[in-house]
């Protein structure tokens, strides 16, 4: 059977294909703990499961408009307003099925043939592969931890041809855990301004943020910089709605009909339920999300500290999201069964045959030095994990 060229350029999502394989291990009696998720452990609120209840009992389960219903809509514009300072109207907003559809749909209605997207990295995996969907060129643009994984304009300006057309990034960042503040900021949205670029702001865990870090997105620099910027969000990761499948995008008007013209033709509304049920997560009480914020940091506290404590391990603290991505570097080169351990995916499939663990390797999200460790788990596998590691390594040889 002949496949398209496009789909044979796609690499299978490496983050999923980790914790289906994790999920695989276990079903076989295996005693495996994954550090592979890329989704909260905790139950969505009741109050919004309620919700949802709810619009089924009340027969809300027929097709909704392309864009989302107007009631989350508003709750939406209601949400920058109130949150980060943002003025948009109605039509500047839609809803899609989760935050990978908005930016997948973003791409294919901006990117053609020729055009070039800057990507920081590490990046978040979908990136790259979303940008060559719409026959465009992804451009990585490498950081380390010593600028906490965060690129400036002169870095940018060294990648950048008559052909580049936006730059996408996510602050805080999957998978990083680094997070911009306003003065980069403005850095990066004059860098925008100045070279006529579209800037994809993803922005899906503003409120998962720690130690007094303060989210900005790069909208709220000023009204110049929000015409050319389209903010990516959604409930799925500050209120444990992964499975509800509801993200959103907010961009001037034009940009937003063309989406809503592709998605008429894909998937049209988001589901309804999940629509009633994002719309209390929006509106509804709060006190949940602070709650898994504040288990998250003492999940991190754990997680940097005992990976800081490992031979051959260095490892970023992380302002956002409830990642780490630690360098495993100082081990490569020793061998475990007589093979060389000679990148981030070596290391994978070291620990996972080794010690049972599954972890996400760095060259997925363009950083081969690292690996990223989820701590979106419970403290008791956070513990016996990061112990199953530090032995792992304890035990290679060279």
């Amino acid at each position: 059977m002949k496949f398209s060229q496009r789909i044979q350029n796609v690499q299978p999502s490496m983050t999923m294909s980790i914790t289906d394989l994790a999920r695989q291990l276990k079903a076989q009696g295996e005693d495996v703990i994954g550090f592979g998720a890329g989704e909260p452990d905790f139950d969505t609120p009741d109050n919004i499961k309620q919700a949802g209840i709810e619009a089924i009992r009340s027969n809300q389960t027929h097709y909704t408009a392309v864009g989302g219903t107007n009631e989350l809509r508003d709750a939406i514009v209601a949400k920058f307003k109130n949150e980060n300072g943002l003025d948009y109207e109605r039509g500047q907003i839609i809803v899609s099925c989760g935050a990978k559809q908005s930016f997948y749909n973003l791409a294919q209605v901006m990117w053609e043939e020729g055009d070039e997207v800057l990507i920081p990295a590490p990046y978040w995996v979908s990136y790259p592969d979303m940008v060559a969907l719409a026959g465009a060129k992804p451009v990585i643009v490498p950081t380390t931890a010593d600028s906490e994984f965060k690129v400036t304009p002169e870095q940018l300006q060294e990648f950048i041809t008559p052909n580049t057309r936006a730059i996408a990034f996510s602050s805080p960042c999957n998978p990083s855990g680094s997070a911009y503040t306003r003065k980069e900021l403005e850095g990066l949205a004059e860098f925008v301004l100045r070279n006529k670029l579209l800037a994809v702001s993803d922005e899906i865990y503003e409120h998962l943020v720690y130690d007094g870090f303060k989210h900005v997105g790069l909208a709220e620099i000023g009204p110049e910089i929000k015409k050319q910027t389209a903010v990516i969000n959604g409930v799925s990761k500050g209120y444990a709605m992964t499975g509800w499948r509801i993200g959103y995008l907010a961009a001037e008007k034009e940009i937003v009909s063309q989406i809503a013209k592709l998605q008429g033709q894909l998937t049209s509304g988001a589901c309804t339920i999940s629509q009633v049920a994002s719309l209390e997560a929006l509106t509804g009480p709060q006190d949940a999300v602070g709650k898994m914020r504040d288990e998250f940091l003492n999940r991190r506290n754990e997680t940097v500290g005992r990976l800081r404590a490992m031979e051959g391990v260095s490892c970023y603290n992380p302002v956002g999201s409830f990642y780490t991505f630690p360098d495993v570097s100082g081990v490569y080169g020793k061998k475990f069964d007589g093979k060389t351990i000679d990148g981030s995916l070596g290391f994978t499939e070291f620990l996972l045959k080794k010690a049972k663990v599954a972890v996400v390797p760095g060259v997925a999200f363009g950083a081969d030095a690292h690996v990223r460790i989820s701590f979106a788990t419970s403290m008791e596998n956070i513990k016996s994990g990061l112990d199953r590691i530090a032995e792992a390594i304890d035990s290679l040889q060279g």
